[in-house]
């Protein structure tokens, strides 16, 4: 990336997703868009896909405990599948093709039925090729409201992504190729936070819900003209507020911050050339601030660890500078590369089960498991965050502790999805 293209997403016209509150039958189309990624007037629009004629797709709210009824129609060219992130779900609701739903093909419908149990930020994506129908533009919010949401002035969703361009603003095809599935995955050369088109005041006090829904790409980010602090990662409120003064999101992550508005907000990625601006949020007028505290929020019913029963580890291996592997793809598990028939893990339902989490590789990986919510296990062995995506950096180690108490087939992979399509990932089952 260059200066240009990170200046130029402070003047691209908002490509704003319909926020849309699910009451009966939700209607999802996947289809292929047009959608004005660059300003307009210098570039035409990109052709993309996305979900109901935008990129990103609609802002589904529902409020905790709501069930919620998507019939997603398939009219794309290609078969798609959808996958509720981080939602603690049926498995059968889950959206991966082969553990559990067939492919949704093209001309066709699919119904996906849940109940939300926790309230918090949360997305929906394409999970079928997905490193490419991710970065063409298959994904969208969900949210799920708190029933005594924290008093705010203004609840705003950010969505995170890059995109790799040619001159003429258009996506190149070039994905999944040797070197980027090798090496950190498909970066774009051109990314933005999309922001509802909104003024705030000075003193307003905002919740900012921050997902990154890039397909390879961690943003190392910074926030100025807010004043607040950290209450959620991966939908799981902090049982404090945290301070902060960068935050790190991996591919899928996501992070509510509640803050008071001092100026223009602006949302900035770290790179070698200093910072540059994702997006902003400029002031008009002024509010008086509140008094109170940033308060915690309500937190979610997921369940506390009990005895450990069973000790695995997750051995990360393989791509460029990478040492040899017993797998047949580029990168692979303790071995083995993409899903086998046998799961990396059985477990009866609530066991409490200690993962370790071994990046023996040059580049970062974010884990994601699907269908639950684990501990990060901190230095010394304390409970640390609630996360459904863990951010292990290359040659570290992250020890993580899971209640496997959802039934089914789920899949645990890396969310670089470019590193996903070259093997990393496998699944485990809870009887």
């Amino acid at each position: 990336m260059n200066r240009r293209d990170f200046l130029l997403t402070a003047s691209a016209a908002a490509l704003l997703p319909n926020v849309s509150r699910a009451m009966g039958q939700f209607d999802l189309f996947a289809e292929a868009v047009e959608a004005q990624i660059l300003p307009t007037g210098e570039y035409s629009a990109t052709r993309s896909f996305g979900f109901n004629g935008g990129l990103p797709g609609p802002e589904i709210r529902v409020q905790q405990g709501q069930r919620l009824d998507v019939l997603l129609h398939n009219k794309l060219d290609e078969g798609t599948a959808v996958h509720w992130h981080g939602i603690r779900l049926q498995n059968a609701m889950d959206g991966v093709p082969i553990l559990t739903q067939d492919i949704v093909n093209p001309g066709s419908t699919h119904t996906y039925q849940f109940t939300p149990p926790d309230a918090g930020t949360f997305w929906y994506h394409s999970h079928y090729l997905s490193h490419e129908q991710v970065a063409r533009g298959l994904m969208g919010p969900l949210i799920v409201e708190e029933a005594n949401p924290p008093d705010l002035d203004h609840d705003i969703t950010a969505i995170l992504a890059d995109w790799r361009l040619d001159e003429a603003g258009q996506l190149t095809d070039d994905f999944a190729t040797m070197h980027d599935v090798a090496h950190a995955g498909r970066m774009g050369n051109f990314a933005r936070a999309f922001l509802p088109d909104l003024l705030l005041k000075k003193g307003a006090r905002i919740r900012l819900r921050m997902i990154n829904a890039a397909a390879d790409r961690v943003f190392p980010l910074t926030l100025t003209g807010l004043k607040g602090r950290i209450v959620a990662f991966d939908g799981m409120p902090l049982a404090q507020p945290r301070e902060f003064e960068t935050i790190e999101l991996a591919p899928a992550q996501r992070v509510d911050v509640i803050a008071d508005v001092e100026g223009t907000m602006e949302i900035s990625m770290a790179t070698r050339s200093g910072n540059y601006s994702l997006g902003q949020l400029a002031t008009e007028g002024d509010v008086e601030p509140r008094s109170s505290e940033i308060p915690a929020l309500p937190s979610n019913d997921v369940p506390r660890p009990g005895e450990v029963t069973q000790e695995l580890t997750l051995a990360m291996q393989g791509g460029a500078m990478g040492g040899r592997h017993g797998g047949d793809n580029i990168w692979a598990f303790n071995d083995l590369s993409d899903l086998q028939s046998a799961p990396f893990g059985r477990f009866q339902r609530g066991e409490t089960v200690r993962i370790r989490l071994v990046n023996d590789t040059s580049f970062p990986h974010g884990i994601h498991l699907h269908g639950h919510h684990f501990y990060e296990i901190q230095r010394g062995g304390s409970l640390g965050d609630l996360r459904d995506t863990s951010l292990v950096q290359a040659g570290e180690t992250q020890d993580i502790l899971c209640v496997f108490d959802n039934p089914g087939k789920w899949m645990l992979h890396c969310h670089m999805l470019s590193h996903q399509a070259g093997g990393m990932k496998t699944w485990v089952e809870v009887l």
